[in-house]
């Protein structure tokens, strides 16, 4: 062999073992990453945002795998927001990028209600400021309900004045499953996280110290659409955990399922303690409301709820009780209709009756930035993006069938 045979000779090895090189490194990186690379690829724009006005952008996200969360509960879950991005940095990027959780103040309301068929149906608003979301799809398997959820992706520390661009803001989408505000499970469970301002000025959170295992406000929510069948069993499994709630500020939850079973979760001082006295939110306990014995409704079937407590005796004479207007007109919306919507868009003009650019803002929420109407019979949302109501280029609807 000549001389040029014996370099063409030693590049083809080279050109070989690089190869090999790389080949083994995208089977590695492949391995490692399969379920992170496979969900960052199904990140999509799905309307666009419009600063004029204060939409943000929608993304829609489908999650591959389980991520994590049979993990995250089998390891104690976490007690405070520091502990959870740990949790989700050592298994979402292997510990190689730092990711962040926030948790603004927000408004809210949320209801049940029947359509004339016997479909069951759960409303509920978001409020709050200009910002991106993303509808989030999951199918975890292995005993784990599928779901859709929405997420607020200011949570996650993404700019609101931005698109979702580069690297990694699209890594900081994979923990959109911890960071749900609602959603429905394909057994017809749905549940919504709303502020309770608890506490006075500043909210104090809830932070239970017993010997259960911990939760987060929104990981709390995660565990009812993965592991839920009905009602009652989500409000069995929350029992079995502590609650800390997110980012120094305090929530309740409402929780309907298909058969028209509701449950308002208020976590409230001991008896005998105030919440002037709790200064810590240590000492809550849950409080269970079933639409059955609802004290401040009057209804046994249908449900309401805003970011006003309805624990009898909560509030003092002269206490703030933030929300309660919109509890009213909810409440009475529904009472002249006996809790009978005909459909979801009868359940969706509802909530664009308290939108805040509509309502009287009492607080600084300028927008309401999405209304979902989850058919709990159907296992289908109708989702509709910062009060752009009955325009269908900014309406969403998916089946979880």
């Amino acid at each position: 062999m000549n001389q040029e045979g014996r370099k063409r000779h030693i590049l083809r090895k080279v050109l070989i073992a690089a190869a090999a090189v790389l080949v083994l490194l995208c089977a590695v990186i492949g391995g490692t990453w399969y379920h992170e690379i496979a969900t960052a690829l199904s990140l999509r724009q799905i309307i666009a945002r419009d600063d004029a006005h204060l939409d943000g952008s929608v993304y829609r996200m489908d999650v591959s795998g389980g991520n994590y969360f049979d993990e995250f509960l089998a390891q104690g879950g976490a007690k405070n927001d520091g502990e959870l991005i740990d949790f989700i940095t050592g298994k979402l990027t292997k510990g190689l990028i730092d990711m962040g959780l926030t948790s603004p103040e927000i408004g809210c309301a949320g209801f049940t209600a029947v359509t004339p068929d016997g479909d069951w149906l759960f409303g509920r608003n978001y409020d709050f400021t200009k910002t991106n979301t993303v509808i989030v799809r999951t199918n975890p398997g292995n005993g784990r309900h599928a779901s859709v959820s929405t997420v607020d992706l200011q949570f996650l520390g993404i700019d609101e004045n931005s698109d979702v661009e580069g690297l990694m803001s699209v890594v900081k989408c994979l923990a959109a499953p911890y960071a749900p505000l609602d959603g429905v499970n394909d057994a017809g469970v749905a549940c919504g996280i709303f502020m309770s301002y608890q506490g006075g000025d500043p909210v104090t959170a809830t932070d239970q110290q017993t010997d259960k295992p911990d939760l987060t406000s929104t990981t709390m929510l995660r565990l009812v659409l993965d592991y839920a069948d009905s009602t009652e069993e989500a409000v069995e499994l929350i029992r079995q955990y502590d609650l800390h709630d997110s980012a120094k500020t305090s929530f309740h939850y409402m929780i309907a399922d298909s058969t028209g079973r509701s449950a308002i979760l208020e976590w409230v001082p001991a008896a005998g303690v105030t919440d002037a006295q709790d200064t810590d939110g240590a000492a809550r306990e849950l409080n269970v409301i079933w639409n059955d014995a609802d004290p401040l409704s009057g209804a046994t079937d249908w449900q309401y709820i805003t970011n006003f407590m309805i624990t009898p005796g909560y509030y003092a004479d002269g206490d703030k009780q933030p929300g309660i207007d919109r509890y009213q007109h909810i409440g009475a919306a529904l009472a002249q209709a006996n809790g009978v919507l005909a459909d979801a868009q009868a359940a969706m003009d509802v909530l664009s009756q308290v939108g805040r650019r509509t309502w009287n803002n009492d607080d600084g929420n300028g927008c309401t930035v999405h209304s979902a109407v989850y058919n709990l019979t159907d296992r289908t949302m109708l989702w509709v993006a910062n009060e752009h109501y009955g325009e269908v280029n900014h309406t969403v609807e998916m089946s979880l069938k």
